[in-house]
């Protein structure tokens, strides 16, 4: 066989129409742009041999730390894996969770070479504390390579990409945990149908989507993660998150197909999660590698430098709450505990459902009463001087139409002062809309469901902006720009974009003599001095109708924060 350099490991009996080579047999050009346009359209995706040469070229190209084992390093250590037998009786290392090495059409002996490879991996690669995705990229890679030594070496030069602002694996709990959380940040915007079907079925949504990894690698067919690895060797981590939430929207198209709609009663999370692995494993009587990269990258995503502000907010988060070595998962449904939670306008339940919607990092965090007017009175200097401080914040109405509605305000009130007493507008584009009562319904920034609003036109001070928040230390890690303590992080903040107009980031606003939230062309909630009276219209910050009568009377009003429950 033509591909035997290439193919030593692999089970050619299993690999069915991949087995026979076709197609063009070399790539000419070393040009990335048409490295990219190749890998998602499966140039090489037809030769198993042109596929393993192009492998080694991208990966050779990957620039690393000074100081990275090679094949030469493997063969001096292990000897000639020829004349050895190797064993799957080996443990593999506690960094890869569990994790068992995926069979991927290789043969019995070849999983015990990929053993061997990880175990000697971990010896050279001591930071490493949790990388459960190394046994997939592993025994994917040994389809790809001559022996073990030269799978050795490439998977070492990922482990230790050192390009700024690049990430390939997660080598660390904490950069595993907040790569979750941000999937959960991705899947609740960019994934909505598919988010709620997740946190209608599942007791602990957070804990479903602790497997998201695991669907490209490990549960997804040979098939279908061959292709994706193509486009993630050029294109790197982000890959992993389109695949997903693309896998997240065909599994919520397959269930409404299965049950009609119906059946959307909670369950416990690990079946929830036991469904969508076998949903994924046997994707392909559904949906073809090329229909799963289509839908992938049909989703209208933010940039590398999106996800990345948003992974290292995520980490901050848990740096901060003392997360950074494997614990138990908390459920999230414990920080709403319906004994204890009490809100004269939204049950439990309810605020459960609003609490699907915020940002993954406040997930641990508890519902902590600051202002209602049945108490404070209906004052707005009350209510300044008891959200003052705290951030982000959950505003709640009721009015004497029994209608309910509110706000995500990511920003604390108190910036409002930097204006003295001129309304400007402030916050950042976390900041959301929404309604209960009659019907449930948020509405966001329009910028994340009309990313073209935001110009990919920078100024300098963007630019200069933009290198110092892309850096990195390490393949590890991600560096924290410096920012003034107790300052909100700048995901989806008004300042990283050059909007066409000031009207797409009005978020909220603030003087004596009223709050506002959402402007241009109208305003999504104004409320007076005496917190009284308000009004709703559509706005062109979130695009929203009218939350409720245009014109309303406020029965009741809430400021609910956000309490670390897990702070001493």
């Amino acid at each position: 066989m033509a591909e035997e350099d290439y193919g030593s490991f692999v089970d050619w009996n299993q690999m069915g129409d991949l087995a026979k080579s076709s197609g063009p047999t070399k790539v000419d050009t070393k040009d990335l742009k048409e490295f990219k346009r190749m890998a998602r359209q499966g140039y090489w995706a037809k030769n198993h041999k042109l596929r393993a040469q192009v492998y080694q070229q991208l990966i050779k190209a990957i620039p690393c730390r000074t100081v990275t084992p090679d094949a030469a390093v493997y063969r001096d250590i292990m000897g000639n894996a020829a004349t050895k037998k190797t064993s799957t009786n080996v443990p593999l290392p506690e960094f890869v969770d569990g994790n068992p090495i995926p069979r991927y059409c290789l043969k019995p002996e070849a999983v015990a070479s990929a053993h061997q490879i990880i175990n000697c991996l971990a010896g050279h690669f001591p930071d490493i504390s949790h990388c459960p995705a190394l046994p997939a990229v592993t025994s994917l890679l040994l389809h790809f390579s001559v022996d073990e030594a030269q799978c050795f070496e490439h998977v070492s030069r990922i482990l230790a990409c050192n390009e700024p602002g690049k990430r390939l694996i997660d080598q660390t709990f904490l950069a595993y945990e907040s790569s979750c959380m941000t999937f959960g940040d991705l899947a609740n915007k960019y994934c909505t149908a598919a988010h709620k079907l997740i946190v209608a079925t599942a007791q602990d949504v957070m804990d479903v989507y602790s497997d998201w990894q695991r669907w490209v690698l490990g549960d997804l067919p040979f098939s279908h993660v061959v292709r994706v690895l193509d486009v993630y060797l050029v294109e790197g981590y982000k890959v992993l998150y389109r695949v997903a939430v693309a896998l997240l929207k065909f599994y919520r198209k397959h269930k409404m197909g299965a049950e009609g709609g119906q059946g959307n009663q909670q369950q416990d999370s690990n079946k929830i999660k036991a469904d969508i692995q076998v949903f994924v494993k046997g994707i392909a009587s559904t949906v073809t590698p090329d229909k799963l990269l289509e839908k992938a990258f049909s989703i209208r995503m933010f940039s590398r430098k999106e996800i990345t502000l948003l992974q290292l907010t995520n980490e901050k988060s848990l740096q901060q709450k003392g997360i950074t070595v494997k614990q138990k998962r908390r459920n999230v449904q414990l920080a709403l505990n319906p004994d204890t939670f009490s809100s004269e306008i939204v049950s439990a339940k309810e605020m459960h459902d609003i609490w699907s919607w915020i940002p993954e990092r406040f997930a641990l965090c508890q519902p902590q009463l600051l202002f209602t007017t049945s108490t404070h009175g209906c004052s707005l200097n009350r209510f300044y001087s008891h959200c003052e401080g705290h951030e982000p914040t959950l505003l709640l109405i009721r009015t004497t139409d029994g209608d309910v509605c509110g706000a995500f305000l990511s920003t604390d009130w108190e910036e409002r002062k930097r204006g003295g007493n001129k309304l400007s507008f402030f916050g950042t584009g976390e900041c959301f809309v929404f309604r209960l009562k009659p019907e449930m319904e948020r509405y966001e920034w329009i910028v994340i469901s009309h990313p073209e609003l935001a110009s990919s036109i920078k100024t300098q001070a963007q630019k200069e902006t933009a290198t110092s928040e892309d850096q990195i230390t390490d393949s590890n890690s991600l560096q924290q720009p410096e920012k003034p303590p107790g300052e909100l992080s700048p995901f989806l903040s008004a300042r990283h974009f050059n909007l066409n107009s000031k009207n797409t980031s009005m978020f909220m606003s603030g003087n004596v003599d009223s709050i506002i939230v959402g402007g241009g062309n109208g305003n999504a909630l104004y409320i007076d001095s005496e917190l009284n009276h308000g009004r709703t219209g559509s706005c062109t910050t979130f695009d929203n109708p009218p939350l409720c009568a245009e014109s309303f009377q406020i029965s009741l009003l809430e400021v609910w924060g956000f309490q670390d429950t897990m702070a001493s």
